[in-house]
């Protein structure tokens, strides 16, 4: 689960990581009346209009059709107005978002932390995250961070740095002295780089993310160190051991279809292709969806109904596959284990009766428990539904009824 740059900063800083402070609004309104509310608190004069949407690049992004950045220095009360103005309810397209953008409906006003002084503000980039590979959890740090971190990472590979973490061990006292130093720190902003470098990891480490990215990490012209911004990934695994980060969920920001899947219980991700997939079971999903590719054709998305599927859900299935006007052809391999065939067989017969006018071919493949009342059910229905006993049995049949 992915959460919003304010929603980050608010876990950071309960965990004691100093943060550049802000207020998230969703109107003009509300967006004036958070910047006098900072003025009161920080003595910011100026402040920064943060475009809150899930994905990076925002500062360099453009609200759709305009000139008008992601990320803006308002230097009046008048320019926080109109840049919130600008930026709520339009779509800001950044390098990683799609063409059309994602819709903002929240700003972060947030306090100027480039504030003169006797030293000028340096820039890092820093991220915690795992190392699947490995098994291990990695510190990935560079002394060159900003808006520029991918061309440093393309042009000076030698720039990025990393820390790996022994998980029997956790972050040694060491690894965090040998950041600060790779960084050219000394002094106070050296001691706060360590504290700070800490502090990251265990909030990454209490809250079972599985990413934490600050980009970038401020040393201020005073040697205080903060996180300027914050993106989190939270593994969707550990939530229910964090019911108040569950609750940051933005549904939103994610697609809609897969959204009204998850509330049936269905495990669904839309894909690019032209047949549509039902499975039960995320190995046999997989298996799926590489003898579709191997026929020719792409999977149209990655459903698992689930090892309790019932009749209703696997209508629902139905529903949620055919809205996808790019599907050519469904291919249902349901392995009966603890999901019964016979459930999934009659669940494929209600579809066709609720549903009504399905003009899509539908391939199906069950095996297992109570197959045999399963291959009943669809056969006394008089459906036009293609059977197949192997999997590769089922694959001819795409490619001989897309075709």
């Amino acid at each position: 689960m992915n959460l919003h740059e304010y929603q980050g900063k608010s876990i950071l800083k309960k965990y004691g990581v100093p943060i550049q402070e802000g207020i998230v609004a969703e109107t003009p309104e509300q967006a004036v009346a958070a910047a006098e509310q900072l003025k009161k608190e920080t003595g910011t004069g100026w402040w920064v209009v943060k475009s809150q949407i899930h994905a990076g690049g925002r500062g360099k992004g453009k609200i759709a059709g305009t000139e008008q950045r992601g990320v803006v220095l308002a230097k009046s009360l008048d320019d926080v107005k109109n840049f919130s103005q600008n930026i709520l309810g339009n779509y800001l397209v950044t390098a990683q978002t799609s063409a059309t953008g994602k819709k903002v409906s929240k700003v972060l006003i947030a306090q100027d932390v480039y504030y003169p002084g006797a030293e000028k503000p340096l820039e890092f980039y820093m991220s915690v995250l795992l190392n699947r590979a490995k098994g291990r959890t990695v510190i990935m740090y560079s002394p060159q961070g900003g808006m520029d971190i991918e061309s440093v990472a393309h042009d000076t590979p030698e720039l990025i740095f990393n820390e790996e973490i022994d998980p029997k061990v956790g972050l040694r006292d060491f690894q965090c002295r040998r950041i600060a130093f790779k960084f050219g720190l000394s002094g106070e902003a050296f001691k706060n780089m360590v504290k700070f470098v800490r502090a990251l990891y265990n909030t990454y480490d209490a809250i079972d993310a599985s990413m934490f990215e600050i980009n970038p990490v401020l040393k201020t012209s005073d040697g205080k160190i903060i996180a300027v911004d914050s993106k989190v990934t939270v593994d969707g695994n550990g939530l229910f051991r964090h019911p108040d980060i569950a609750e940051m969920r933005d549904t939103t920001e994610e697609d809609a279809t897969e959204v009204e899947a998850g509330s049936y219980g269905l495990n669904y991700v839309k894909l690019d292709g032209n047949v549509g997939c039902m499975v039960n079971g995320a190995g046999l999903a997989m298996a799926t969806m590489d003898i579709i590719k191997l026929a020719g054709f792409d999977p149209a998305n990655f459903l698992d109904v689930g090892g309790t599927a019932n009749a209703a859900r696997v209508e629902q299935a139905f529903r949620i596959i055919l809205r996808d006007k790019n599907v050519k052809a469904i291919l249902v391999n349901i392995f009966g284990g603890i999901v019964r065939c016979d459930r999934v067989a009659q669940g494929i017969v209600d579809a066709y009766k609720n549903i009504g006018n399905i003009q899509v071919p539908i391939i199906v493949r069950l095996q297992g428990t109570n197959a045999v009342e399963a291959q009943k059910i669809i056969t006394d229905s008089g459906l036009k539904v293609f059977s197949a006993i192997q999997l590769q049995d089922a694959a001819d049949l795409v490619k001989q009824v897309v075709k």
